[in-house]
């Protein structure tokens, strides 16, 4: 039976003349699926790594203990103290320590887990990371299916936490979907501190498009990188409030803007200002009206200071500052966080002659840098960066390990730890993990290792996880336990 409406009810049949035919609407229509298309996504990405059943079951990565478990047999290195604490063990309940309890004091109803002399100290914490895009090539990443590229995101995020990172700063891409799979325990991954989308002006170093993609207009698509939510471009002061109230609004822990040039972009030159200060001024207002803080990716010296005098409380990277920057740094208490940018077998890795030139020049300032930075006692934080290099992100710890050039063992696994740390908790309110990170103490969030060895001694043992770290516990699950094997 087919319903046949009169000439009264006729405005109302579809066909080629009616309302959802006009070119305003086949538009609306077509930005509505690719919403719906890619939160499908990210939606299909969380199911297929979900366990079988339904509703939240653990996961077979992570062991839940329903009793608390008393970690013993133990030496402390607790993220602060530059020796080792012996006589004490310590007892987890739920996601975190609950006490540090004497070799003698009776602890009842916990399991018991044997920790062969081991040492025991906080999980390690990436400052400056990419969950997106570390495990991936460039050319990936412009031309494979976004389902793909989150898929191999997960695998690498279970990757870097069972090597002994329990805590990443994600300075840049979509990490907002897998930080919910992980928090879930649907897949096993780091916290994460997350970013979202790089803020970056034309022909900043957040500006992965083509020449042939310009001039833009308000008629042409996203980019490919915009659409996948790893950049967002915008100029202007009022594009600059939208893009960060965008990030903040999908959940962003702090803003990532770009204030200087850089070697994976390509028409960037590293020497330039990207952003003015009005519009820097704006993604700051934004971010302090959220209760958190911009952290910017800059080289060199006039970058870093407009960036400090707009206040940016985060420079990332840095290294062609000058002794005066530095100090500027200092004095304003800002955080410089850095990474072992050294041309070396491990650095990541550029395809033209110019690049690897740039890259060089920053290996010889990041000497400089660290050694000006520990002149003006500068508050610092450190990362990998490791970016568009898949083979690389095995060498995460040992990547972090050649700090020790400069600093006493006790100082790297300070600040991989504690002071790390410190640095997350300047997200405030926007903090995705309220608790203390970083150090072994009553109360902390129980994310620790067991390295079979004392780190103080031989900091390397941080660099080949699978051989020397015994337990991995995240959030008081563990996620590594071969203690006895």
């Amino acid at each position: 039976m087919r319903l046949r409406l009169g000439e009264k009810y006729g405005h109302l049949v579809h066909g080629l003349n009616c309302a959802c035919h006009s070119p305003e609407a086949l538009d609306l229509f077509k930005r509505v699926e690719d919403g719906l298309s890619r939160r499908s996504v990210l939606r299909g990405i969380a199911a297929s790594l979900a366990a079988p059943a339904l509703g939240m079951a653990t996961p077979t990565f992570a062991q839940s203990s329903a009793k608390p478990i008393l970690l013993k047999n133990v030496r402390i290195f607790d993220g602060l103290l530059a020796q080792l604490t012996e006589g004490r063990n310590v007892l987890v309940d739920g996601n975190k320590i609950a006490a540090l309890p004497g070799l003698g004091d009776e602890v009842a109803g916990a399991e018991v887990i044997d920790c062969s002399g081991g040492t025991l100290m906080p999980g390690l914490i990436d400052a400056h990371w990419h969950t997106i895009l570390a495990g991936i090539s460039q050319m990936t990443a412009a031309t494979a299916d976004v389902a793909y590229v989150h898929l191999v995101a997960a695998q690498e995020a279970e990757r870097t936490v069972l090597r002994g990172f329990t805590t990443v700063r994600d300075v840049g891409g979509p990490s907002f979907a897998i930080k919910r799979a992980i928090n879930e325990g649907r897949i096993a991954g780091p916290r994460i501190y997350p970013s979202g989308a790089m803020v970056s002006q034309t022909s900043g170093h957040g500006d992965f498009r083509q020449r042939s993609e310009l001039p833009w207009s308000t008629l042409t698509n996203l980019s490919p990188t915009e659409k996948a939510g790893i950049s967002a471009i915008a100029d202007g002061v009022p594009e600059v409030l939208r893009r960060v109230r965008e990030q903040l609004m999908l959940g962003a822990s702090q803003i990532k803007i770009m204030a200087g040039g850089g070697v994976a972009s390509t028409y960037d030159p590293i020497d330039s200002l990207q952003f003015s200060e009005d519009e820097m001024r704006a993604a700051v207002t934004a971010a302090a009206d959220w209760g958190t803080y911009v952290c910017a990716h800059v080289y060199t010296s006039p970058g870093i200071r407009r960036a400090l005098a707009c206040g940016v409380r985060s420079i990332e990277h840095g290294q062609l500052a000058d002794e005066e920057t530095v100090r500027q740094i200092a004095d304003l208490g800002a955080w410089w966080s850095i990474q072992p940018f050294l041309a070396d077998e491990d650095a990541n890795v550029y395809a033209t002659a110019e690049q690897r030139a740039q890259q060089k020049m920053i290996a010889e300032g990041t000497v400089r840098a660290i050694d000006l930075a520990r002149k003006h006692n500068v508050n610092l934080a450190l990362g990998t960066d490791i970016l568009f290099n898949p083979k690389a992100t095995g060498t995460q710890g040992k990547q972090l390990v050649k700090f020790a050039r400069w600093y006493e063992n006790a100082d790297v696994l300070r600040l991989l730890t504690s002071r790390n740390a410190e640095l997350l908790a300047m997200s405030g309110p926007r903090n995705p993990y309220p608790g203390k990170l970083g150090v072994i103490e009553t109360g902390a969030l129980a994310d620790i290792l067991v390295l079979d060895g004392n780190p103080l001694e031989d900091i390397s043992l941080i660099a080949d996880p699978d051989a020397n770290m015994k337990l991995i516990m995240k959030d008081g699950k563990i996620q590594k336990n071969i203690l006895g094997a």
